[in-house]
């Protein structure tokens, strides 16, 4: 129960990654942590790539990012449908320069990018994406999980392990 009396925000839109959502909240939850699922507004439930259902608890526009410790955001399609969103993106910049740890797995760095907190950081993510993360002034190195600070980035579901302990491990910090 490390993460007792934390909060975390999970992000969700349709076509989100199953692992990359589950995985991080239930391990969150495992650690104590407080965990609320954030949804674009669009919808009180999205769909995974391959049907599965979240139920979000809140809409970003009903979020601060005072609120919480961390924000977490799955690939999958989702990221792509996230950005679109002026109050998603809002939340997640006001995450990252409050010092909140935000995490992002495989495509969840282009949320990052339209959040325009890459410019010279180091990360990694999906490697279609490579790119993109480097046109915004980041590092990218092909690595399982990479901290730069309050960023956490991971490549692909195979990575999450790695990519939660580094997120427990930066929220213990903060203690």
């Amino acid at each position: 129960m490390s993460l007792k009396g934390k909060f975390i925000a999970v992000l969700a839109e349709n076509g989100y990654e199953d692992l990359e959502l589950w995985y991080p909240l239930l391990r969150m939850k495992e650690e104590g942590a407080e965990v609320v699922v954030v949804g674009s507004g669009t919808n009180d439930v999205y769909q995974s790539k391959h049907g599965y259902e979240v139920k979000v608890d809140k809409s970003a526009k009903e979020v601060d990012a005072k609120d919480f410790d961390a924000v977490l955001i799955p690939g999958g399609i989702a990221p792509d449908r996230l950005r679109r969103y002026p109050t998603v993106v809002k939340f997640v910049r006001e995450a990252f320069e409050q010092g909140k740890v935000v995490g992002a797995i495989c495509h969840a760095a282009s949320v990052l990018v339209s959040a325009k907190i890459l410019k010279d950081r180091t990360v990694t993510c999906f490697m279609s994406i490579k790119d993109d993360v480097e046109n915004a002034g980041a590092a990218y190195v092909d690595q399982e999980v990479v901290r730069d600070g309050n960023l956490i980035t991971s490549r692909v579901p195979k990575d999450l392990p790695a990519f939660c302990r580094e997120i427990i491990s930066a929220l213990i910090e903060e203690k």
